[in-house]
């Protein structure tokens, strides 16, 4: 059958507060054209982001209320650890409240100023918190790839080339880690094969740095190696993602997004010394390694979570529904990064908007005219976000302007995507009238959040 359904049956229903064009013009000039700032009622499809905003299922559900909120040692968190070792194999396990205090703790222990951290791409909090160390980080994307209307099967690999470049000509010593992101949020939500994966975990070894993994979505990535590497189309997503991480030396992951719950997250690793430096700074800013900043209802909803993430018949539906919504942008002429990816489509807002410079942010235009147009909020993935200015005061831009809209897991129905479509080709059908935007002000680490604009 060709109709994607929902493998699900809903239970429970938010409702949705419908506005006026008349009036999200108002929200938007009120919001400063940054749509971080507007409030949640006042969206009608909310495409921010996928983190946290999934909707939890009744196992989920129930397993809340069975949570045990003890201090230490609570039965949640030891089935939230028997959960993760047995999925991702790491011999040491730290619950986090989020994916980024994972990192902020990770890099505090392992980074110093001037040293360096290549990855595949950075995403927004890993390059923020490295940065904050006075580290710097790299990315290390073939040029073939960063074609958004290229098409090659996992787009997120990172180049074996450049890597063994950097590391030949580097000192080692400043070298404390190599991550990949999975999948690659900043690259459009593409997967990163399996024959990568070793294939960096070999340089790793040779180079005797250890190999740290996002592992966000480890689920969605597992599931793009299962149907593009031909050698795992007859295995379980599970012995996949075992497979994968069995060549990382630790992990740090945003339960928030193939976890499906709406806060927490874990830090991995193998090494024992690494593990008492992370368990000390948890124990200061988090909370007890038992509980890691989380109520123990929350553990037992990760635990559940990531289980149910690594159904199969959820993962077709969630594929598949991405890649309806892309062909039908495709179909109607709307440029869009291919191939599609896992969570999200990233529309190129650079071609999308091509009247508009790089200097007035045509990413953050595009998400600001979905908002108007159709009370969609999404988010600008380009030199709003990755861009800035430089230690000699030179403004430098993202490599592309892409419009991210991050699809919640088992949140939206078939005529909500379909609703987005609509949208999105009436906003391209009348592109030429869209203005550009500057900064009135911004903050120095990830100004996309609080930065404020106006009309050029």
């Amino acid at each position: 059958m060709k109709t994607i359904i929902e493998p699900f049956r809903i239970k429970s229903v938010e409702p949705i507060k419908m506005n006026s064009i008349e009036e999200r013009k108002k929200i938007l000039i009120n919001s400063h054209f940054n749509l971080f700032q507007v409030k949640a009622q006042d969206v009608i499809i909310d495409l921010l982001t996928d983190s946290g905003t999934g909707a939890m299922s009744s196992k989920q559900w129930a397993g809340i209320m069975n949570g045990d909120e003890s201090y230490a040692g609570s039965d949640s968190y030891l089935f939230f650890k028997d959960v993760v070792q047995d999925i991702f194999g790491f011999k040491y396990i730290l619950p986090t409240h989020q994916g980024r205090a994972s990192e902020r703790i990770l890099f505090s222990n392992l980074c110093k100023e001037g040293d360096i951290v290549p990855s595949n791409t950075h995403f927004d909090t890993t390059r923020a918190n490295i940065l904050f160390q006075g580290a710097k980080p790299i990315d290390l994307i073939d040029d073939e790839y960063k074609d958004t209307q290229s098409i090659f099967p996992f787009k997120g690999n990172m180049s074996i080339k450049k890597l063994e470049d950097l590391l030949k000509k580097s000192d080692l010593t400043k070298i404390p880690l190599i991550m990949i992101t999975i999948t690659n949020n900043s690259g459009g939500g593409q997967p990163v094969s399996m024959d990568n994966i070793i294939k960096v975990s070999n340089v790793a070894k040779k180079y005797n740095i250890p190999l740290y993994i996002d592992a966000c979505r480890f689920a969605e990535n597992a599931y793009f190696i299962k149907i593009r590497e031909k050698k795992y189309k007859n295995w379980s997503i599970k012995k996949i993602v075992r497979k994968m991480f069995s060549y990382a030396d630790g992990c740090t992951m945003s339960a928030k997004k193939d976890a499906i719950v709406n806060i927490g997250g874990f830090l991995c690793t193998n090494n024992e010394s690494v593990n008492e430096k992370n368990q000390n700074l948890l124990i200061l800013t988090e909370g007890f390694p038992t509980y890691g900043g989380l109520a123990g209802r929350d553990l037992e909803a990760i635990g559940i979570g990531l289980n149910e993430a690594m159904d199969i018949d959820y993962l077709n539906y969630r594929i598949k529904s991405i890649e309806y919504l892309g062909k039908k942008l495709l179909k109607n002429d709307v440029p869009i990064l291919q191939p599609t990816g896992g969570h999200a489509i990233y529309i190129d807002a650079g071609l999308f908007l091509s009247h508009i410079p790089r200097n007035q942010f045509p990413g953050q235009v595009l998400a600001c005219e979905l908002y108007l147009k159709g009370g969609i909020r999404c988010s600008e993935i380009g030199s709003l976000m990755f861009g800035g200015i430089d230690d000699n005061g030179k403004e430098f831009y993202a490599n592309n302007e892409l419009v991210r809209l991050a699809m919640p897991r088992r949140t939206y129905t078939q005529s909500h995507i379909d609703y987005v479509i609509e949208v999105v080709i009436n906003v391209y059908n009348n592109r030429k009238e869209i203005e550009g935007l500057k900064i009135a002000k911004q903050s120095k680490y990830l100004r996309h959040f609080t930065a404020k604009l106006k009309k050029v």
